[in-house]
């Protein structure tokens, strides 16, 4: 599992994670206090049905321990989540437009490509648009997603900080081909990127 590919790595996977361990751990107690009773109450030991009383410091117990945990799972996802929003004001902005079926990526020189190459270690923004259906931009190594809808601007930011090739999917049923909108973003170094950036335009002016 790559755990450095992206600086939104370490949120998303502690959300995750925070949301896991809370769930593992309300299954292995409700699990446990159900075969107890299922031992301790059941008709052979308890022939003759009693009635139960109520008890209000059990019930504060069971009301008040689950708002704080699902407090604490809101506001971790939403702390990261605002993160995700702030994009730096000196990000390296491109153009993605989203259509049945693929994605083209259109740099600040004008240049438009089917793959994304950004260098690494530098902010990224993605203005995000979609001319035909709803679209949904997946990086899962980078552990973002954003949504293209049509006839509004999305955008989503991070910093790559691998280098190496990674998926691009949509992740939002878009039709028939909906499996073959898929593409790579290339992570190399600024040098790198420069050189092709340069080649790049050579080549498309000649």
């Amino acid at each position: 599992m790559l755990t450095n590919a992206s600086n939104f790595i370490k949120e998303v996977d502690g959300v995750f994670l925070f949301i896991l361990g809370i769930s593992l751990l309300l299954l292995i107690m409700i699990t446990v206090l159900m075969v107890i009773f299922v031992f301790k109450y059941n008709r052979k030991k308890n022939p003759k049905p009693r009635n139960i009383k109520g008890n209000t410091t059990l019930e504060i117990i069971w009301t008040v321990i689950p708002t704080v945990l699902a407090v604490g799972m809101f506001y971790y996802g939403w702390y990261g989540y605002k993160k995700m929003t702030a994009a730096p004001k000196d990000a390296y902005e491109i153009n993605v437009i989203a259509k049945m079926w693929k994605w083209d990526f259109t740099y600040p020189n004008g240049v438009t490509i089917d793959s994304l190459v950004v260098p690494i270690n530098k902010p990224v923004k993605l203005n995000i648009k979609s001319i035909d259906v709803n679209h949904s931009f997946f990086i899962p190594a980078f552990r973002i997603k954003k949504d293209a809808i049509p006839n509004k601007d999305n955008y989503l930011w991070f910093i790559p900080q691998e280098k190496g090739v990674y998926d691009i999917l949509c992740a939002e049923y878009c039709g028939l081909r909906h499996a073959y909108m898929y593409s790579k973003i290339y992570v190399v170094h600024q040098d790198e990127f420069d050189e092709w950036m340069k080649k790049l335009s050579v080549k498309i002016n000649q």
